[in-house]
């Protein structure tokens, strides 16, 4: 089988433990982009953050960023963008604020988040939260409901931290019980993303694909999470890191190695090895 578009999960997949990606990893994106092989990152990140990891590559890759919200490689030309309506914004926005738990706006080129006094058991997972390091504008507020009736703009999606997995079902079931234009997903680092109805990895991931008329068996899509799971069926080749979750990698085609342990290079180099560059098999007329 001749693979046209190579989808990555960013966190917990292309990148290990420590937020780093290896030299083998670097290494195994460059290869398979030599190939003419079309190279995609995936994340429920969002653009800026992401934008970030590419320019890390020396290729050019695309990017699925909010969960699909954020198609594209440009900020300024986008395939494929869909942000919340100012209405249901403004609404969860007081509903996170009435529930006094730290959340982000996510925008194209910014964040806007808010100020919260957080109890003592909360500190730790808070610190981790609001210390990310990024380069792009993070506007901290003390009412974002205020800043929302100051500026006309509306985001593409919407990104909260709880202590508990009871709080984030409890944030979810509010939310899908009062809204029905946005879907929620939750993580399990105690992040709950809100986004646009009828957006997702895999829909980004197959906007994509018809973008460039890549057919779906000649996708290969690897991730590590539950959130993965729709990208990893709906690919020709579903690929679960091996420190991914066990849901995950009972639905995938193929398990490879975990995050810590070169598991995207291996994958490419079992996927990828044999296969002649594209623009060659063109020339062949090898290629439908």
């Amino acid at each position: 089988m001749i693979y046209k578009l190579l989808a990555v999960n960013i966190d917990g997949t292309l990148l290990q433990s420590n937020g780093r990606f290896s030299k083998a990893t670097k290494e195994a994106l460059e290869y398979v982009h030599s190939k003419g092989v079309i190279v995609a990152l995936v994340t429920s990140r969002n653009y800026q953050s992401c934008k970030k990891v590419a320019k890390s590559l020396k290729i050019n890759p695309m990017i699925i960023a909010a969960h699909g919200a954020y198609i594209g490689t440009s900020i300024d030309k986008p395939l494929f963008m869909k942000k919340l309506s100012e209405k249901t914004t403004k609404s969860v926005v007081q509903l996170l604020e009435g529930l006094a738990t730290p959340f982000k706006l996510n925008y194209e080129k910014k964040q806007v988040c808010n100020r919260v006094n957080m109890p003592e058991h909360f500190i730790g997972k808070a610190a981790l939260y609001v210390s990310e390091q990024t380069m792009f504008s993070q506007q901290y507020v003390d009412s974002v409901s205020d800043y929302l009736n100051d500026h006309q703009d509306h985001p593409l999606g919407i990104e909260a931290q709880f202590s508990s997995r009871r709080e984030q079902e409890e944030c979810r079931t509010l939310i899908e019980q009062m809204f029905d234009d946005v879907s929620v997903i939750l993580k399990d680092n105690g992040k709950v993303f809100i986004i646009p109805e009828g957006v997702g990895k895999w829909k980004g991931l197959d906007y994509l694909a018809q973008h460039f008329k890549v057919h779906r068996r000649e996708l290969v899509a690897i991730g590590d999470s539950d959130d993965d799971c729709d990208m990893i069926l709906g690919a020709g080749v579903g690929v679960a890191m091996g420190s991914g979750s066990p849901s995950l990698r009972m639905q995938a085609d193929w398990v490879t190695r975990g995050n810590d342990d070169e598991g995207v290079s291996y994958m490419v180099k079992e996927l990828f090895r044999k296969q002649y560059q594209l623009q060659f098999l063109e020339k062949l007329n090898l290629l439908k």
